[in-house]
């Protein structure tokens, strides 16, 4: 880690940055940017798992369900994500301390009082909203003729979704799912308005001790490589997850190619 440090403030000496502020803030930006990874990764899970059953939900014939999912991603699709997370962050921050011998008595209160469990609950939300959407439009962008052909083969709708409909669903959301990535990435800029210090956390820590415009400048390099290197791997992965996809239409080119989905967004 020290040598890979040392490595980063050679390369950005040479460009004009200032030694002695590379060396002191250098560590903390790394400690931030993992605090930042894992806010995105855990609430990308955790709304990976809620999606799920809120698309099914919007696909469902009932119309409750359906009414309640769509009011869920309506909410958390419609509003920003700044606003939903002060509204969890002060709102359930207002309430739980009245309930406080409940939680202590559970042992659960260490969470309730850190900033950053009302980040991942406010991000997970909203991702889920986002993921719930990508996932439906993806099971209505697969053919009616796959759910004849599986039918033919004499299986049952359960075996049909989950073993023909699901699996290409997923293909056909590949694209928008990293979009919502990357898109995860650069929001989660504001977990640090709530006493989250993530990497945006440390640079504005950084900035108010020096004053020095570089910390920020250090801050969109950081965002930007960390993005691109995000959108190279996830071509790649979309690349060797569609390659039947190529062979069937005898597509040889470097270039992804996917199914077209519905718009989720």
């Amino acid at each position: 880690m020290e040598q890979l440090t040392n490595a980063l403030v050679a390369i950005l000496e040479t460009v004009g940055f200032d030694h002695d502020i590379l060396v002191k803030y250098l560590p903390k930006f790394g400690t931030g940017l993992v605090t930042t990874a894992e806010i995105v990764i855990i609430s990308m899970v955790i709304g990976g798992l809620i999606a799920y059953p809120v698309a099914m939900a919007r696909l469902s014939n009932n119309r409750v369900l359906r009414g309640l999912a769509y009011a869920y991603i309506y909410f958390f699709r419609g509003t920003p994500l700044l606003a939903q997370l002060f509204l969890i962050y002060a709102g359930l921050g207002t309430v739980l301390p009245l309930m406080r011998g409940t939680f202590e008595d559970l042992g659960v209160w260490w969470i309730m009082r850190e900033g950053f469990y009302y980040v991942l609950f406010a991000f997970a939300l909203n991702t889920g909203a986002y993921q719930a959407e990508i996932l439906r439009g993806g099971v209505e962008a697969v053919s009616r003729g796959q759910w004849e052909g599986g039918q033919a083969l004499g299986l049952h709708d359960n075996q049909i979704f989950r073993k023909i409909i699901l699996p290409q669903a997923l293909i056909i959301g590949l694209r928008p799912l990293g979009n919502e990535l990357i898109l995860m990435i650069k929001a989660s800029s504001v977990a640090s308005l709530v006493t989250v210090f993530d990497f945006m956390g440390e640079i504005k820590r950084a900035y108010s001790q020096t004053y020095d415009f570089q910390i920020y400048v250090i801050a969109a390099i950081v965002y930007f490589i960390l993005v691109e290197l995000i959108r190279r791997l996830w071509d790649q992965m979309e690349w060797s997850m569609t390659h039947h996809l190529r062979a069937a239409k005898g597509i040889k080119s470097a270039e992804p190619v996917v199914p077209v989905a519905a718009d989720a967004h």
